[in-house]
């Protein structure tokens, strides 16, 4: 039986730098999905914000996050 590894690659950097760039290219590339993950977070905190939570909950912006439709 033949087991496939799937291989996670994460690009890090300073702001501006071309990160999303490279790895929207990069996943192109290779057929891969991108997830920006800085986008994920910058909407579950913006979602805690609209509803009043204070970022530091963090058990309320947990529950954010694991309610948020991904598209």
């Amino acid at each position: 039986m033949s087991r496939t590894r799937s291989l996670i690659i994460a690009i890090d950097g300073p702001s501006g730098a071309g990160k999303g760039t490279v790895a929207r290219e990069l996943a192109r590339r290779l057929d891969y999905r991108h997830l920006d993950t800085g986008a994920m977070y910058r909407a579950v905190s913006w979602k805690a914000l609209q509803e009043g939570i204070s970022l530091d909950d963090e058990h309320a912006v947990a529950a954010i996050a694991q309610r948020a439709a991904l598209e």
